[in-house]
């Protein structure tokens, strides 16, 4: 835990650093994000983000909880379970406590606690979270895009898959583990993805917008060789190409693109308007499908790291 005396209005800032939140304290931190989202009109903590503050302690988690006097007003929270890539980080301050200085303690105490090898997300790339990132001496290193298309009045080709490849929604309980290790082949590259294991598969399967008409599976000869995973944002009449992989073995033969429009087709079907994706911007081939499937850049979040 540290002190800082010099937070205005006479109120000392505390910073604490847990392991885990007790129910109310994630409940206050889940408080500050939605206030937060309201004001910047996106969420400043990734849905992985957000599942780790509740169930307990999960390993190589940590959770910052900056107050002042008796009012949360800040949270960070530190993941550093990559074998080989920096400590990775998100935080947050409340809208109203912004400009004291509070954003620059957190993300000090991110450093410390991360011995100086940090990487940190900016979501939306304000300019109040690259100024802070100058500040504490990080260097922008990845862009993540966030692409939409409309689906209202959609008019796709019918996908086309490969010879002898198969498309069946995911059955829970059934297919999780050959779920996970396709995924952990088809996203070796990536750290956020790649490393998801059974808690993280049973945390999404909890949530409320879980439907598994809407994962496909592709398969050939019984093996999962593919899948594209949907999702569905009620409240903003969203449907989200929540995640798209395709096995190592079966890349290059048009999979990912006909499963792309299995998953669109199945949005545009339950009548909502827009879609959305995430993807990196140096993919270049992934962007060139998605452009040509009619997607266009919405918004884009940054992620900073420190030089060492």
């Amino acid at each position: 835990m540290t002190s800082d005396d010099s937070a205005r209005h006479g109120q000392s800032r505390t910073i604490e650093t847990l392991a885990a939140l007790t129910s109310e304290q994630s409940a206050a931190v889940l408080d500050l994000l939605a206030a937060s989202a309201r004001h910047d009109g996106q969420q400043a903590v990734s849905e992985q983000g957000r599942l780790q503050m509740r169930g307990g302690e999960r390993a190589g988690i940590s959770h910052l909880l900056l107050t002042v006097g008796p009012e949360l007003v800040g949270y960070a929270q530190l993941e550093d379970t990559d074998p080989v890539e920096a400590p990775a980080a998100e935080l947050v301050v409340h809208p109203e406590h912004r400009g004291r200085g509070h954003g620059r303690a957190l993300g000090s105490a991110l450093l410390a606690a991360s011995g100086k090898r940090l990487r940190i997300w900016a979501h939306g790339g304000h300019a109040a979270a690259r100024h802070l990132a100058q500040v504490l001496g990080l260097t922008l290193f990845r862009e993540l895009r966030q692409m939409r298309r409309p689906l209202s009045g959609l008019e796709l080709p019918d996908p086309v898959l490969p010879a002898g490849v198969t498309v069946r929604p995911f059955v829970p309980g059934q297919d999780d583990s050959a779920w996970l290790s396709v995924n952990a082949a088809a996203f070796a590259h990536h750290p956020e993805q790649g490393s998801l294991t059974q808690r993280d598969l049973d945390d999404r399967m909890a949530q409320p917008w879980f439907d598994p008409a809407g994962f496909f599976l592709a398969e050939r000869e019984g093996k999962v060789v593919g899948f594209h995973w949907t999702k569905v944002h009620a409240a903003e009449q969203l449907g989200e190409v929540y995640v798209v992989g395709v096995a190592p073995g079966a890349q290059g033969g048009g999979l990912g693109k006909a499963l792309t429009t299995v998953g669109l087709r199945h949005l545009a079907a339950q009548g909502l308007p827009t879609a959305m994706l995430y993807v990196d911007a140096d993919n270049k081939a992934a962007v060139t499908v998605y452009e040509r499937l009619g997607f266009t850049t919405y918004e884009t979040d940054l992620m900073y790291r420190t030089e060492t």
